[in-house]
């Protein structure tokens, strides 16, 4: 019971994280509301939805559950008008999106990992449904503003969320799950945070 409240609440603070990088990307390339909105219910419920589908788990988690999306829009409408009173040239709209980035690519790899393990998949399967889940919506992000996906990028993107899947494979049987998730998401944004910090990202704006 402890774990599915905590997978269900990772859930909505990872869609949570994801609508804010998208509504600060939208920001960036000059959306309006409805763009960063759409924007947003794009990334924060991307990976899932591709997860759900390659899993065989439909319909798909957010028209089962409206949670999601009363989190995405509201998310999405209120970082949109912050994001417009930040200041320009200095970088810091481009830092704190990837740091939500980075929050949303551990959260909703751990989560997909999990789901995989939960549907019978092999741990290997996991691994990758994992890595396809916390990249994704980054990944239709970046296309629909006509950007390079981060994943492609020399900044270990997609190589943290393959890590972060194994390690937390690895710990899980000598420590409680809720411990696991928590000890391999730590991991994946410590990691994260020191790429982003190295400058291993897109371009300052």
């Amino acid at each position: 019971m402890v774990v599915a409240h905590l997978l269900l609440l990772l859930t909505i603070v990872a869609t949570a994280t994801m609508a804010a990088s998208a509504a600060i990307q939208a920001v960036r390339q000059e959306f309006d509301v409805f763009g960063a909105t759409v924007l947003a219910i794009s990334a924060a419920l991307g990976g899932g939805t591709v997860r759900d589908l390659l899993l065989g788990r439909t319909p798909v988690f957010w028209i089962n559950d409206m949670t999601y999306i009363a989190t995405t829009v509201p998310v999405a409408v209120l970082t949109w008008m912050l994001a417009q009173h930040m200041d320009t040239g200095t970088g810091r709209r481009l830092r704190l999106l990837m740091y939500f980035d980075a929050m949303g690519l551990a959260l909703f790899t751990l989560i997909g990992t999990k789901i995989a393990l939960d549907a019978g998949t092999t741990a290997a399967i996991a691994v990758i449904v994992g890595c396809i889940t916390g990249t994704v919506g980054g990944m239709i992000r970046d296309v629909l503003c006509s950007l390079t996906p981060t994943i492609l990028k020399k900044d270990l993107y997609a190589t943290i969320s393959l890590a972060g899947g194994a390690a937390y494979l690895l710990v899980r049987p000598a420590v409680p799950e809720w411990l696991a998730l928590l000890l391999a998401f730590f991991g994946m944004m410590l990691a994260r945070v020191v790429v982003i910090r190295r400058g291993a990202g897109a371009p300052d704006g």
